[in-house]
């Protein structure tokens, strides 16, 4: 620590990160060994580094050894610590970080490495991996992204791609990650005003999202729809749009009954009063038809 009268002088960063780097998964003087994956790769590491720079590893470290009465024994296990449900390929990006302050990223191991930042805590890591996702951010990864984003409570990821979706919705929507989303994110991306794809072709990527997730879940359709299926515009559609939405309907029962009775009431009232304002709203890519100027929202 620098006194009075003296000085603390930097030497070459980039000298130390890269002798630094010579030590990640180094056996040369390693004293802590991990078993990682499905692969059970091993990787090698010191405890000294990893305490210091990671809360989460100081109490895994510390535990005791097996057959040992002392908690706080600094004596190293013995047994390597095993670690299955994490690729090491990410786990070697987290070991990076903590010895070099930096890490190697791409696009097929960056949501995982931001999950196990936040995992490990590493709010440092974390914004790193926020700012490659989002300079990297893919029609094909977007919705991935976006449910890690609400998962992990990154706000700002969440409306950098909220925004990417909004831009090439008819694209997003046919992925196999818009399928994937949870009920609640996707309710949330229906709520958008700004999508740029019509209420009908809306219709009918959630109606397959929500063959999918009933699949996966083993649930009923209208039941693991219900929460987005009360995002969507129906009184947009027109008659005969809202006809044929009725015949699918009676195979699956997407949508209560009680929502195209609504639709079909705007309808008939020429207006949009009885209808939550929101569902009465064109969105951005939502195709002009001729009883949308009838439509007159009024707020609930």
């Amino acid at each position: 620590m620098a006194g009075p009268g003296s000085a603390r002088l930097q030497g070459d960063v980039a000298a130390f990160t890269a002798a630094l780097r010579t030590l990640v998964n180094n056996p040369q003087f390693s004293d802590v060994m991990f078993v990682v994956g499905q692969e059970q790769q091993k990787v090698f590491a010191h405890r000294c580094v990893l305490a210091c720079r990671c809360q989460a590893f100081r109490g895994m470290l510390s535990q005791a050894p097996v057959g040992s009465q002392d908690s706080s024994s600094s004596i190293p296990p013995q047994e390597p610590f095993i670690l299955g449900n994490v690729q090491p390929e990410v786990f070697l990006a987290v070991i990076e970080f903590l010895y070099t302050n930096s890490v190697t990223l791409n696009s097929h191991i960056a949501l995982e490495v931001l999950t196990s930042s936040v995992e490990y805590g590493l709010q440092d890591l974390c914004k790193l991996c926020v700012k490659f996702i989002k300079d990297t951010l893919s029609v094909e990864q977007v919705c991935e992204a976006l449910q890690a984003a609400v998962t992990y409570g990154q706000v700002d990821l969440q409306q950098h791609c909220l925004a990417f979706i909004e831009g090439c919705t008819t694209a997003v929507v046919r992925t196999q990650g818009f399928r994937e989303l949870s009920d609640v994110v996707l309710a949330r991306v229906l709520r958008s005003d700004r999508l740029a794809v019509d209420e009908l072709d809306l219709v009918q990527a959630v109606r397959e999202w929500a063959h999918v997730s009933s699949a996966v879940l083993e649930r009923p359709v209208p039941e693991v729809a219900a929460l987005p299926v009360r995002e969507l515009r129906l009184p947009l559609l027109a008659p005969s749009e809202l006809v044929t939405l009725e015949s699918y309907n009676q195979q699956d029962l997407l949508i209560p009954v009680e929502n195209i009775a609504a639709a079909w009431r705007a309808h008939a009232l020429r207006k949009g009063s009885g209808v939550p304002s929101r569902l009465c709203r064109p969105r951005r890519g939502t195709r002009p038809r001729d009883h949308h100027r009838h439509l007159e929202p009024h707020a609930k």
